[in-house]
């Protein structure tokens, strides 16, 4: 392993915490020999052009400075690779560490961890999804939760993470359930009336919502939950639950499991590790040890 490490930095994720966070991660890296350099890209095409170039360069490692979308970004330009990802995990969400098992909003910590992890060559292979050319690291959603990322994403005010419990409150008032064809493994086909399908490679979304409480990122498969044909009333009831897990147990949860799944219903749009992926149908696929993590 060649001992210059790539900084891949957003200076805005936590409302600043990113730039601060690279200043501790650098200091831990360069304390056991190794060469630190910084990408910071114009936007997220810019960066993630810099990321690629420096992973076809042969750096040593990628580290992602920031939060799930960095991660997100960084999934595209190692995955499929043997180049090493480390995750300093100070996002909003931050959903893709937690599932790892990673530090949180501690970047001293997380910058220690990964600075070891390469001086003793500690590694492990992770499932990753894919839908079409993009990989995601944590949950694919589609239905109630992303017609709530859908008006969150167009609303100016209020900002950060208020404005998704605004645009909460909007979509539950004019919710219904919609009709999806789920498809498993190319032959277990579900026709519901669905709330949402979110397909899990990771347990979480939205910062610590458990919603595929049960994935596990080492068994090529995703965890489908599926909640369905919920009331306003139920949905209310039940969605507080998400954060433990325990809204699995509800009667109109279910949970499949399966390495591919073709996901089809009207006007609903897709998204994975809280990016748009497009309208779905969508076919996602599980692809076991797409990604070489550093950690515990």
């Amino acid at each position: 392993m060649t001992s210059e490490i790539t900084l891949f930095v957003n200076p805005t994720a936590g409302r600043g915490r990113g730039a601060h966070a690279a200043q501790p991660a650098a200091s831990a890296l360069r304390a056991r020999g190794f060469s630190v350099r910084t990408v910071i890209g114009e936007d997220a095409p810019d960066a993630l052009r810099r990321a690629r170039a420096a992973v076809e360069g042969g750096t040593g490692a990628l580290i992602a400075v920031g939060g799930d979308g960095m991660a997100s970004l960084a999934l595209q330009a190692v995955a499929g690779t043997r180049t090493p990802l480390g995750v300093i995990a100070v996002g909003t969400g931050n959903d893709f560490a937690r599932a790892l098992g990673l530090p949180v909003r501690e970047p001293a910590a997380a910058g220690e961890l990964v600075a070891e992890a390469l001086k003793g060559a500690r590694t492990r292979d992770v499932d990753l999804g894919r839908v079409g050319g993009t990989w995601f690291g944590t949950v694919l959603a589609s239905g109630f939760d992303s017609r709530v990322n859908d008006r969150g994403n167009r609303m100016r005010w209020p900002t950060g993470r208020f404005k998704y419990d605004l645009a909460m409150v909007v979509e539950l008032a004019a919710f219904r359930p919609v009709p999806y064809r789920i498809t498993l493994d190319g032959s277990d086909v579900h026709e519901v009336e669905a709330t949402l399908v979110a397909v899990g490679n990771g347990t979480s979304y939205g910062g610590g919502m458990r919603i595929c409480a049960g994935a596990d990122m080492s068994d090529g498969l995703f965890d489908v939950t599926v909640v369905g044909d919920c009331t306003r009333t139920t949905l209310l009831k039940v969605f507080p639950r998400v954060y433990k897990g325990t809204h699995l147990d509800h009667p109109k949860v279910t949970v499949h499991r399966a390495a591919r799944v073709e996901l089809a219903a009207p006007g609903i749009t897709g998204y994975a590790d809280g990016e748009p992926l497009g309208a779905l149908p969508l076919t996602a696929e599980c692809v076991p040890g797409a990604v070489r993590v550093l950690g515990p």
